[in-house]
């Protein structure tokens, strides 16, 4: 999704985590492929939660607060933090194709992080507002736990986008 140039040796281990997650990204955005504004804005469970929304999250709390505050320490994003849900409230005077591209922006800034940090490397702030006591310490862990929640997501986006119009992600027959 993001075509970043971080090598390809199997050994490097940051890249391979770097390709599970742009997997994921794609499942993201691919699930969503054919739906009309009207169909990604209609929320499908009680929580009231839609398509878009959940992206915007993905975009706001997930790609740019783990990545360009948590790991980076980028000042002007921490300041602007937010708490609480506005993330999955999308104005309805935001097109739904700047939702999208601002996920796909916002992954590839991510992935500038990402390949300009060492595996190790210790995070550069922490939200102890948030969370308390750091339970993630390093790029590593920021990498897993930000896959882990994005295949989360895209496993939501595929219930909402099957009773949305039945259409399912990667069916085998």
């Amino acid at each position: 999704m993001t075509g970043h140039s971080r090598e390809t040796d199997p050994g490097d281990e940051v890249g391979a985590l770097l390709r599970v997650l742009d997997g994921q990204r794609r499942h993201v955005l691919g699930i969503l492929d054919g739906l009309d504004t009207t169909a990604l804005r209609r929320p499908v469970l009680p929580s009231g939660w839609h398509c878009l929304g959940l992206v915007q999250h993905l975009t706001l709390d997930v790609e740019r607060f783990w990545f360009r505050a948590v790991v980076a320490g980028d000042e002007e994003v921490i300041e602007g933090l937010t708490s609480g849900d506005e993330a999955w409230r999308v104005a309805p005077d935001v097109p739904a194709r700047d939702v999208l591209d601002r996920y796909r922006q916002e992954a590839k800034i991510a992935d500038a992080v990402i390949t300009a940090t060492p595996a190790d490397a210790p995070l550069a702030w922490w939200p102890h507002d948030l969370f308390g006591e750091p339970h993630l310490h390093t790029l590593r862990d920021v990498l897993l736990h930000v896959i882990t929640e994005t295949a989360c997501h895209a496993g939501h986006l595929d219930a909402a986008r099957e009773l949305i119009d039945g259409h399912r992600w990667l069916v085998l027959t």
